[in-house]
């Protein structure tokens, strides 16, 4: 049978296909793990051709990555003019998304995956780990503009402590406490030794 070529400009996406395509990635990553996933079984899972997933992803570790995402949900840097003043709402707003029991199953898979997968660790950070860095920079830096951290204190650094400690309270599950909590005190205890003069 002959394709009918459509010279019209191209359908829009089907919004419930790419619902469809997410979902069965997510089930399927809880069900065989990343390891295991194919394009094949998502196309099967999600009810859709394979040429309908590629012509979204380019890659598997593309789609994983945005299927992680999708269960997450970012929010505006906030800029109250104190530096204290945007770490409650940040840290609020990551504690109520990890603190659920969904929220600590998403990022426990982020970290599992990425160990084990470099290109997915690659396309995950350059996709979205890097713009929340970025974003959180931008506290900071504001920050040091007030005086309300030392000039020289490394950024970077920073961001990766509080990075490893809430991996390390995903993962290991130190404290009882919350993750609200947790995060302000870690940030408390680190601030106390780079607070300006």
């Amino acid at each position: 049978m002959i394709k009918q070529v459509n010279t019209a400009p191209g359908r829009p996406r089907s919004i419930l296909a790419d619902q469809a395509i997410l979902q069965a990635t997510l089930d399927l990553l809880a069900e065989v793990g990343y390891q295991s996933i194919s394009i094949e079984a998502i196309a099967a899972r999600a009810g859709v051709g394979k040429t309908t997933i590629y012509r979204r992803y380019t890659s598997k570790e593309e789609l994983v990555a945005d299927a992680i995402e999708s269960l997450r949900e970012d929010l505006p840097i906030p800029n109250t003019g104190s530096f204290w003043g945007d770490v409650d709402i940040l840290t609020n707003h990551a504690a109520q998304k990890i603190d659920s029991p969904l929220g600590r199953q998403t990022l426990a898979l982020i970290i599992s995956t990425a160990s084990s997968n470099p290109q997915f660790a690659q396309v995950y950070k350059t996709k979205y780990t890097k713009l929340r860095r970025e974003a959180f920079s931008q506290v900071l830096e504001r920050a040091k503009f007030r005086g309300e951290i030392d000039k020289d204190a490394d950024i970077d650094l920073i961001i990766d402590i509080l990075c490893g400690a809430i991996y390390y309270a995903v993962v290991f599950m130190p404290t009882t406490e919350s993750m609200g909590v947790y995060m302000r005190r870690t940030l408390a205890i680190l601030f106390g030794g780079i607070g300006s003069k």
